[in-house]
């Protein structure tokens, strides 16, 4: 895991301590989901989306990295990802997934390389 995949970018408006739960989630080209958990620990950041309906209630674990931008007043979360690469990212599970170390590298493995587009918006 690299620090700045897990951590949110300076330039993305975050602010460490908000409960961005329920949030709205926005892929670069359009709507996904909401936030079902985060958190904002140093060096292991990230966003659970949960996808609902859209791709059958599937949720995704997000590095904070992939959050280009956070509107505060909308509540909105903007991500550097397209809606395939979440839609085809692996599927995560709390109770399984939270602490496997294992899990993490494929996700950070997912998301450095742009997950199936060699190259792709999300690439980190």
């Amino acid at each position: 895991m690299t620090d700045r995949q897990w951590s949110y970018s300076t330039s993305s408006g975050h602010l460490g301590g908000t409960d961005l739960t329920g949030w709205r989630v926005e892929a670069s080209d359009g709507h996904i989901g909401k936030v079902d958990k985060h958190s904002d620990e140093a060096g292991d950041a990230y966003v659970v989306v949960d996808t609902g309906v859209w791709i059958f209630g599937k949720e995704v674990l997000i590095p904070a990295s992939s959050v280009v931008r956070v509107d505060l007043v909308e509540q909105t979360l903007y991500l550097g990802l397209s809606k395939e690469q979440v839609k085809d990212a692996p599927e995560f599970h709390s109770e399984k997934h939270l602490a496997d170390q294992q899990y993490r590298e494929e996700i950070s493995s997912y998301y450095r390389t742009g997950g199936p587009f060699s190259g792709g918006v999300g690439a980190i």
